[in-house]
């Protein structure tokens, strides 16, 4: 599980280190008007809030660092990236079973519920995905070249033959 978050988060370094911090931070695109930086500090500070949590086995998910330099300079993205994956990679898999509470705002007020680690690192993972198909579209419209054929699908996703 670890190896295969770890190997979806470096194609986002893989794509910071082929675009300029303009691109990086460009916000032009509707409809949203996110930014590929605004993407990538989202996805790391999903990570970050269970790594923060993993001691108290609290995680909330509604307390993220939302650092907006992140979101402007490519190679602050790629410094976060590296923390993140270094905090990842020195998980003891022995502790993916242990139970944590999650704790999130749903739109009504604070919602709480019992995960494992590996859950809450399993839909980190999936919402990472889901942002980096976000940024392709952002990619797309920017007229960057996608960093490799898997950006942003679920491994589990029908290839399409054209």
């Amino acid at each position: 599980m670890i190896e295969a978050i770890a190997k979806n988060l470096q194609r986002g370094i893989k794509l910071l280190n082929s675009i300029s911090d303009e691109q990086y931070s460009n916000t032009s695109v509707a409809p949203y008007y996110s930014s590929i930086g605004c993407h990538m500090r989202h996805v790391l500070d999903v990570f970050s809030c269970v790594f923060e949590g993993l001691e108290t086995k609290n995680v909330y998910l509604n307390k993220r660092n939302r650092n907006q330099i992140v979101e402007l300079q490519a190679n602050l993205g790629l410094q976060y990236f590296d923390e993140i994956i270094h905090q990842l990679i020195e998980i003891d898999k022995k502790k993916l079973e242990q139970k944590i509470e999650v704790i999130d705002d749903l739109g009504l007020g604070l919602e709480s519920a019992t995960y494992t680690l590996g859950a809450i690192l399993m839909q980190a993972h999936s919402h990472a995905i889901h942002h980096f198909a976000s940024v392709g579209y952002v990619i797309y419209q920017l007229g960057i070249e996608l960093p490799d054929e898997d950006f942003g699908f679920n491994p589990t996703t029908p290839k399409l033959k054209v």
